[in-house]
């Protein structure tokens, strides 16, 4: 595998060459040359934001599909709590969950399900005094990832526990494999994902050696045969077992709410959560306890693999989490009130590393006359960061031009103030006569 894995990629044929992605990708990992968009693999984190924003449809995410189901014995659907927001809330879980049976896999666990189980854990985390505050949480592969490439100096403020998708994925092969007596390689294990930042976290996994997903299916990948497959669902089936608690964790602040922690913060959309990473970088953020971050904006319902438009999903989640609410009371039903340790796989975690994407050079000395190249480069650029050279901003192509990767005339504006130079000097040679010739000259 190479040193890095990406599931957003560029579809060639489509790109028309503006500027649209490189500036609102949220770690400058985007440039235009030859009038076509390219990626840094080190600087990508798969938030999405370029999916999102192309105007032409040329950023594309790759997840698995239901084909590769074929390669194993025993296949799990982890359906995300963002997939019940894409169907009308009179459309009960339990129908859902059959659906996905219907489609092919021989068993389901909910994510919410680990979401319930992360939330036990970091409340029992925020009784540690090893805390650092403001906790920021690791749910979000993207934020994670946006903190190793930006702000490795707020690593140690991550929630050192395994986001929900890996905790539900352990347990559920734990679980199967006990069940049915099956080997845990034999059995595939799917997130039905909405986004493709966990797609690129099954690749390259956040804080272990290997991650307990085998592969993840888009939301958009398998929705219009579960919209079918709703349609054949006997009344009366159950099979939900997660409550409201991890259910909302797909819309911004149910993360918060199921934790229960006072002075936290909430902010969703990639840029949003890249200003708020400033200000605590900064020391800004002093009476923030608990910085709930997510990639997408109003939280996974957002995710640029969904469906349904965020704000019916909003409507959608709260609508049927309401609705869980009063079943489950009715029910005489509880969220969950313990976990075992097992399911956080704590003996599996490793430290997350950081991937500065600031280094120039790996000469000090090299990068130090970089640094200057850069300052002097950047005093001369207009500083509009109007993004048409292909760089996201004046300050991108002075790190550019200073690496050897672009040139100052690549500013529309420096390159008028050199043809307009070139110009003049031309005028003033065709004014010039040889001296043999130029009578003002004797």
């Amino acid at each position: 595998m190479s040193e890095y894995f990406h599931s957003v990629r560029l579809i060639e044929n489509r790109c028309k060459g503006c500027v649209i992605c490189a500036k609102r990708c949220p770690t400058e990992a985007i440039r235009i040359r030859g009038g076509q968009s390219q990626i840094i693999e080190a600087r990508c984190i798969d938030c999405g934001e370029c999916i999102r924003r192309c105007p032409a449809h040329a950023k594309t995410a790759v997840t698995e599909s239901l084909d590769d189901l074929n390669q194993y014995k025993f296949n799990i659907a982890l359906p995300a709590p963002t997939l019940y927001a894409q169907f009308a809330p009179d459309i009960r879980i339990d129908t859902i969950l059959s659906a996905l049976m219907e489609i092919g896999f021989d068993d389901i666990f909910e994510v919410a399900q680990g979401a319930e189980i992360v939330s036990l854990a970091i409340k029992d985390y925020l009784k540690s005094s090893a805390v650092s505050f403001p906790i920021i949480s690791s749910a979000c592969p993207a934020v994670v990832r946006l903190i190793q490439v930006k702000f490795p100096e707020l690593i140690d403020n991550l929630v050192p526990i395994d986001a929900p998708t890996e905790v539900a994925g352990r347990v559920a092969r734990a679980r199967a494999s006990r069940k049915h007596g099956i080997h845990p390689d034999e059995i595939g294990i799917w997130f039905i994902t909405p986004c493709p930042a966990k797609m690129t976290a099954v690749k390259q996994p956040l804080g272990s050696e290997k991650s307990n997903i085998t592969g993840a299916i888009g939301i958009s990948e398998v929705y219009g045969r579960l919209l079918k497959a709703v349609q054949d669902v006997p009344a009366g089936v159950e099979r939900r077992h997660a409550s409201w608690v991890g259910v909302n964790w797909a819309i911004s602040g149910g993360e918060s709410l199921a934790v229960g922690i006072d002075k936290q913060l909430i902010v969703h959309e990639i840029n949003n959560v890249n200003d708020i990473l400033e200000q605590v970088a900064l020391g800004k953020l002093a009476g923030v306890n608990y910085i709930e971050a997510l990639a997408c904006a109003g939280g996974c319902i957002g995710g640029p693999l969904t469906i349904q438009n965020r704000f019916v999903a909003e409507v959608n989640m709260k609508l049927r989490a309401e609705n869980m609410k009063a079943e489950d009371t009715a029910k005489g039903r509880v969220p969950l009130q313990e976990y075992r340790e097992s399911a956080l796989g704590a003996n599996e975690r490793r430290a997350i590393e950081p991937r500065p994407i600031l280094r120039l050079d790996e000469d000090i000395f090299k990068a130090m006359y970089k640094v200057e190249v850069m300052e002097k480069t950047l005093q001369q650029l207009p500083g509009l960061d109007c993004g048409s050279c292909g760089s996201p901003n004046c300050k991108a192509l002075a790190e550019d031009i200073a690496q050897g990767k672009a040139s100052s005339t690549d500013c529309v504006f420096k390159l008028r103030e050199r043809v307009r130079d070139l110009a003049k000097e031309m005028i003033d040679l065709a004014e010039k006569l040889p001296p043999s010739l130029d009578k003002d000259s004797s």
